[in-house]
């Protein structure tokens, strides 16, 4: 494995078996579809390195941060961790793992105990790696924590209650609890999408900050292709289950290939002076299917409007690189 590469993500999945419905039940039916959530992607994030994971809903992309945090077990593959097996770890190496490996929720306002104050909630991970300090160690090590997510004066929020703080406060508040046990690596899973429009660039410009300054290594998860531009130095976009299309966050947004990654791109709003913006007409329409029901051949050919029969007929395309490290999978892209 490459010095380089802190993490290394092969042929991983993760496939749910559901529980029988009542009818089921009753009918006697045993055989179930089972539902694909992840089904083989590969990918190595380097050291420092902020690697964006995106898709619409139902893609597999926060599914793939949840294996990658360990929250969840794979049903195949593999991942390694600065050169370590991590796919399946006892109790205490999973405990020494989650604490190079943090994560930052989409949800700032329940992402903390309502009961708890700022102090508290900071304090919450040095209790449970067991931590230890006197007490001025542990108010000099929060202090140092909100400082380096901008909430100043430190001093101010420690013994404020969540609820009154705002959400990109609270978001900053999330990072700050993460950086406290020193991790080697950050798993942000939409860490802007449920706050004001206003401070999103702030919020990303602070994770940036923090991410240069400690020399962190970002997993960022998001449907935003707009974000991910600014904040990602590479991309990787997910379909039911697959990784599409990957390579360095310019190339992707500037000269996509595959015709999924291309109507992400045409999603986003553009702005015109004195308006909200134009949102053009998408070549794609309907909804991505059901990962228990994955189509035959190249799975988007349902929706992508350049698919011919040999699209649904010949078996699914592997990723292939077209120069510069950048990887697709459509067997037509020339074409289109």
């Amino acid at each position: 494995m490459d010095n380089d590469i802190i993490l290394r993500v092969e042929n991983l999945k993760k496939h749910f078996q559901p529980h029988l419905t009542f009818s089921q039940s009753i009918t006697g039916a045993k055989k179930r579809k089972v539902v694909k959530a992840v089904d083989g992607v590969t990918f190595d994030i380097r050291k420092g390195e902020i690697f964006g994971l995106i898709g619409e809903s139902g893609s597999g992309k926060t599914t793939t941060g949840k294996l990658v945090m360990k929250l969840i077990d794979p049903t195949e593959g593999t991942m390694t961790f600065q050169g370590e097996d991590v796919t399946h770890l006892e109790k205490e190496a999973l405990k020494a793992y989650r604490r190079k490996v943090q994560m930052i929720f989409q949800d700032p306002y329940a992402s903390m105990n309502p009961r708890f104050k700022i102090r508290d909630v900071l304090e919450e991970p040095l209790v449970i790696h067991k931590i230890h300090g006197d007490r001025n160690e542990r108010e000099k090590a929060l202090i140092k924590a909100l400082t380096e997510v901008k909430m100043n004066p430190p001093e101010e929020f420690l013994g404020r209650w969540p609820h009154m703080l705002s959400g990109g406060q609270r978001q900053r508040i999330a990072t700050a609890r993460t950086l406290l046990l020193n991790p080697a690596m950050l798993v942000a899973d939409e860490p802007v999408s449920m706050i004001d429009l206003s401070t999103r660039a702030e919020i990303l410009h602070m994770m940036k900050d923090v991410q240069r300054d400690l020399g962190l290594t970002y997993l960022y998860i998001t449907h935003d292709l707009s974000t991910a531009r600014y904040f990602t130095d590479r991309i990787a976009v997910m379909y039911l289950g697959r990784i599409v299309e990957m390579g360095p966050a310019d190339m992707i947004i500037d000269d996509p290939k595959h015709p999924y990654t291309k109507a992400l791109i045409d999603a986003v709003p553009e702005p015109m002076s004195g308006k909200v913006g134009v949102i053009k007409e998408l070549p794609i329409s309907g909804e991505i299917p059901s990962p228990a029901n994955i189509p035959s051949g190249c799975r988007f050919h349902t929706r992508c409007p350049y698919a011919v029969p040999a699209c649904s007929e010949l078996p699914e395309p592997e990723l292939e690189d077209c120069g510069g490290g950048h990887l697709h999978a459509c067997r037509r892209w020339k074409e289109i």
